[in-house]
């Protein structure tokens, strides 16, 4: 079993680790900034492929994941305690789609679209599809969700496989299509995000048992992981700049605004 070596240091683990959290709750592509980061601040991952590139994402996507569960476990409780039939259905339906494309093709995507000009595409189309999202009028709240609804987010969520699209910026997309007020829809997009990010680790958990890493690389992975949790943790009220009836134009702004960064580092 060959060993895979790693060129990121502790303090580069800790930095992505803290982008992450901040850019996890808000629609703004948190993958697109663990992989825009090192290429604009010119970090040496001459040793970090694409694999474990993608597993350190998904390893500080798990870190944000278990602070929202600890931060938001009030309203996951009470979200439990109401789980019926029909809610059971809108979840597998967000799930299976995203499960289904992470099997299949996430490798694929990762070989063709993992490059800088690739990702700033993506946060540039995501930008566009959520100013028109939230164009749309703000009719259904809580407790509307069908079967229809979570198709569309899981639809959206296997779509965020594609790097810069952002899966947070993708199921706001998809719910407010679907004419969800800005607050549901954030509500819909976290819900329906915990299986697909458990699932991710889950499988590249398994993958790099499989390959095996070397001692450098699991240090980072755990010191990222930490830092995610606690900027997460820290950074919970982001959430409520969405929720309190606020656009996603800013937000659209501020992608678009990156990828033209990417694209002028490109030109020269």
């Amino acid at each position: 079993m060959a060993v895979a070596s790693t060129s990121m240091s502790s303090a580069q683990a800790v930095v992505l680790g803290l982008v992450q959290g901040p850019t996890e709750l808000l629609p703004v592509s948190s993958s697109a900034h663990l992989r825009l980061l090192p290429w604009l601040a010119r970090w040496d991952h001459a040793g970090l492929d694409s694999e474990l590139r993608k597993a350190f994402e998904v390893a500080v996507h798990g870190g944000a994941a278990l602070a929202l569960l600890i931060g938001q476990r009030d309203l996951i409780v009470a979200e439990l305690g109401e789980l019926d039939a029909r809610r059971a259905v809108v979840i597998g339906l967000s799930f299976l789609p995203a499960a289904a494309a992470g099997l299949g093709l996430e490798r694929t995507i990762e070989a063709r679209l993992g490059g800088p000009g690739a990702t700033a595409a993506g946060l540039s189309v995501g930008a566009v599809a959520m100013i028109v999202a939230d164009r749309r009028p703000q009719l259904r709240s809580r407790g509307e969700a069908t079967a229809v609804d979570g198709l569309a987010l899981g639809v959206a969520q296997a779509l965020a496989l594609i790097p810069g699209v952002s899966r947070n910026g993708a199921t706001l997309t998809a719910a407010r299509l679907r004419c969800y007020t800005r607050e549901q829809a954030n509500l819909l997009s976290r819900t329906v995000a915990l299986p697909v990010i458990a699932g991710a680790a889950a499988l590249k958990g398994r993958r790099l048992k499989k390959r095996g890493i070397d001692s450098s690389y699991a240090r980072a992975l755990a010191i990222g992981t930490v830092a995610a949790f606690g900027s997460t943790l820290a950074s919970q009220g982001l959430i409520r700049l969405i929720e309190r009836d606020r656009a996603l134009w800013p937000y659209a702004a501020y992608r678009l605004g990156l990828a033209g960064v990417v694209v002028g580092r490109l030109r020269k």
